[in-house]
């Protein structure tokens, strides 16, 4: 459903995608007097489940794209609740937060720290993770979402598993077996997978929250390493939360 640019009143658009930006319009469209809730996605996959009130699908066109967006259809709150790796849509509502002078908060779930028993190894982009790759295993649950799956490509020895709600395009890696599958996956799935597979190295990136942390599990109990992206910061002077209660009081504020 598109946004109404006639209907009065508070509108908060909500940059979505992940588990928290559904729950944020799930809790502000069961609040008593609840505000007018335009949900944004990205369009990356097929057959999206798509939260209460209004959606958008698609790109902006930029900061002054989403800019002149949030003018028109007067929003009056701006929550990024992207994913934590989308590092461009965060720049580009920082960005579109400042033009328009619409507040800005960004809904971050917490990221992963390792516990005992784990054997973690951090990088920095996907570009070093590949590097390290090889000296850590030959069979790999990579696990690094299916748009970066390029930067593995020039991998040759190791063999990849990949699992996707949508099938990857683009350069991929030759040995790659993939598995379409929609989580959340618990922690008995996610130990079987290791198992049938014979993996032997996951690769990861920080994307924090419960929904994927099994496989983080089974890796420890199975003894296999982790290769963890780190993920990139939210932009200088943008203020974050990490739960939906507090963009509830942000908002009510």
């Amino acid at each position: 459903m598109s946004a109404d640019p006639a209907r009065p009143g508070p509108h908060v658009l909500i940059l979505g995608g992940t588990t928290e930006a559904r729950r944020l319009a799930e809790a502000l469209a069961a609040a008593p007097g609840s505000p007018r809730v335009t949900t944004s996605l990205a369009g990356r996959v097929t057959a999206p489940v798509l939260p209460p009130g209004e959606t958008r699908i698609g790109g902006f066109g930029g900061p002054d794209g989403l800019a002149a967006w949030i003018t028109a259809h007067g929003v009056t709150h701006l929550v990024d609740a992207t994913h934590p790796f989308a590092e461009r849509m965060s720049f580009n509502a920082a960005g579109a937060a400042a033009r328009s002078g619409v507040p800005l908060l960004a809904l971050r779930r917490p990221g992963w720290t390792p516990g005992p028993g784990d054997d973690w190894h951090f990088t920095d982009s996907l570009a070093e993770a590949a590097a390290l790759l090889p000296g850590l295993g030959t069979r790999a649950f990579l696990t690094t979402g299916r748009m970066g799956l390029h930067g593995f490509a020039h991998l040759t020895e190791p063999w990849f598993l990949v699992r996707s709600v949508d099938p990857p395009a683009g350069p991929v890696p030759p040995r790659l077996e993939v598995l379409l599958a929609r989580g959340p996956f618990t922690l008995a799935d996610e130990r079987a997978l290791l198992a049938r597979h014979r993996i032997d190295l996951l690769v990861t990136k920080d994307s924090g929250g419960s929904a994927t942390a099994p496989k983080l599990t089974a890796a420890r109990e199975a003894g296999i390493p982790v290769l963890v992206v780190r993920r990139p910061p939210v932009p200088e002077g943008v203020a974050q939360t990490p739960s939906v209660p507090e963009v509830l009081d942000w908002l009510s504020a």
